[in-house]
């Protein structure tokens, strides 16, 4: 499978925005940050891509990866 854009969720005029990577308009605008977040990882996860978290600062502060990792972390358990 194929691995779609990644997801970003970025500052919006009106709220927050997510918008697929190098696209000019947002897929969604919410009032929160963690609304965004949400529909952002749940693209993330149907597409098999990442998400990329901008902080209220302009700066990236988190992301997470919903891919194929070819290096996964080792549970030791």
């Amino acid at each position: 499978m194929s691995k779609g854009k990644n997801q970003y969720v970025v500052n919006h005029d009106d709220g927050w925005a997510v918008k697929g990577e190098g696209n000019s308009k947002a897929t969604k605008v919410t009032k929160t940050q963690a609304e965004a977040i949400k529909k952002a990882e749940d693209i993330a996860k149907n597409q098999h891509s990442d998400t990329k978290i901008q902080g209220k600062d302009g700066k990236f502060r988190a992301g997470n990866s919903y891919g194929n990792d070819p290096c996964p972390p080792k549970d030791k358990k």
